[in-house]
């Protein structure tokens, strides 16, 4: 977060409805709360313990740090401060989250979350699968009288837009590589297993499951140590906007970098890039072709005017 960012967000007399946000890890929520702010909306975060950004209370108006598990809590916080509309921004650590025992003790759950939660991670047919416990705490948000909404209605510029972000049109082996990875991902997202896949040569290295991406990378690089492969990452075919919006960022660059990652490819209109400036700076200066491409335009040809520059 850039100091002048801050100094920039002047308080503003607005009829625009004050906005929630419950902020996880990642600059994400960072660039929604601007946003926000920059529109003339007042907002009130819950701010993950653990996860969100401390920068998050140079911007917002309020700020309530809390453990995942105080649904309740987070709740009465919205109600008091007259929230009617919430977005959910960053990520959450859901392996620590669900099954690492020592972090129950900072995000002990109340009441409302055991509620909320209850019927799919204690009942006799668990289902801890993203959409489902996503929708589960949305519909406890509504009963309240609060919608959820997507954060990317508040910062549709944080969604890329279609074509080459950094280096050249694909080759035919990366357009190859770009057909069959796009359609295990969108296969592997169906399935709400994950969202992203490394492929090279037509065969996947890895998949992404509860890990996250930063973690499939890794183990990308371990598996394929000559490099030269290419990253795919991609919306579920009924993606929810309002969560589990495909992400990446500086890290991501870096991270594919490190692992000998040569290209990325992510959907256009359905992926945000977070500090995109520095996202595309890093990953020309690695020497990392990044392409936006929407369903229609697979199968392309890699003759380059075929492509439009982004």
């Amino acid at each position: 977060m850039r100091s002048s960012d801050i100094m920039t967000l002047q308080p503003s007399e607005s009829s625009l409805p004050p906005i929630g946000i419950v902020a996880g890890w990642g600059n994400f929520p960072v660039e929604v709360a601007l946003a926000l702010v920059r529109s003339g909306h007042s907002v009130s975060c819950i701010a993950i313990k653990g996860h969100a950004s401390t920068a998050l209370e140079s911007i917002c108006d309020d700020v309530l740090w809390s453990g995942v598990g105080k649904v309740g809590k987070h709740l009465r916080y919205f109600r008091r401060s007259g929230i009617r509309h919430v977005t959910m921004a960053g990520k959450l650590f859901k392996a620590d989250l669900l099954y690492s025992g020592s972090i129950w003790l900072q995000h002990f759950p109340d009441l409302t979350c055991l509620r909320t939660f209850g019927p799919a991670l204690l009942g006799r047919k668990r289902d801890a699968r993203d959409d489902s416990l996503l929708l589960a705490v949305t519909k406890t948000y509504i009963r309240s009288g609060i919608e959820i909404c997507a954060a990317t209605d508040f910062a549709p510029e944080l969604l890329v837009k279609s074509g080459i972000l950094t280096g050249k049109a694909p080759s035919a082996q990366l357009q190859n590589d770009i057909d069959a990875g796009w359609a295990v991902a969108k296969q592997m997202g169906g399935m709400d297993i994950g969202q992203t896949i490394t492929i090279k040569d037509g065969t996947v290295i890895a998949v992404e499951a509860i890990e996250g991406t930063d973690a499939c990378i890794e183990r990308t690089g371990k598996l394929c140590r000559k490099g030269g492969w290419t990253l795919v990452k991609v919306s579920k075919p009924n993606q929810d906007m309002r969560f589990d919006v495909p992400t990446i960022g500086p890290q991501t660059i870096e991270k594919v970098r490190a692992a000998g990652g040569t290209a990325i490819v992510i959907e256009a209109d359905k992926t945000i890039v977070v500090e995109r400036e520095k996202t595309i700076a890093d990953a020309r200066a690695a020497g990392i072709t990044m392409i936006a491409i929407e369903n229609s335009q697979l199968h392309r040809s890699s003759d380059p005017a075929a492509w439009q520059a982004a």
